[in-house]
């Protein structure tokens, strides 16, 4: 799937073609169909009601069968990633603070602490380095660098 959205992406189309999707769909639902098979859920007892419990492998199954079409957006639109790695990248900043500091010592300080990091952040994305973005802002001039 990431080599054919790629390689779309290289040729400039805007989605992976109708001929990769439809295959793609059928061999996804073939995965979760034997998935399900292989997986099956909980046998009921007379005793309990209610749900049966399912196990941590039968709701990952389930969360991908309902939301196949989130899971499969990036071929149908080639501006959303195939993986979610810029993201985890964007928190690992929170995960370090976290592991020097202990914590935040309130959610104030949290807030703006992400708010500044998602502000150069952007920045970097931008081509803009961090000094230079936080001088602007304090200039009051922030969204000049991002034109």
């Amino acid at each position: 799937m990431k080599k054919v959205h790629d390689k779309a992406l290289l040729s400039g189309k805007d989605e992976v073609s109708c001929y990769h999707r439809y295959k793609f769909d059928m061999e996804y639902d073939s995965i979760i169909k034997t998935a399900y098979g292989e997986n099956p859920l909980p046998e009921t007892s007379a005793k309990k009601r209610g749900r049966k419990k399912k196990s941590k492998v039968l709701n990952l199954i389930c969360r991908l069968d309902n939301y196949k079409e989130s899971v499969c957006l990036f071929l149908k639109n080639l501006c959303v990633p195939f993986d979610n790695n810029q993201a985890e990248r964007d928190l690992r900043m929170v995960k370090v603070k976290t592991k020097v500091s202990g914590c935040f010592r309130s959610e104030k300080g949290a807030q703006e602490y992400l708010t500044i990091m998602s502000y150069i952040g952007s920045a970097r994305k931008h081509g803009i380095n961090a000094f230079t973005a936080i001088r602007e802002a304090l200039n009051g001039t922030p969204d000049i660098i991002f034109n």
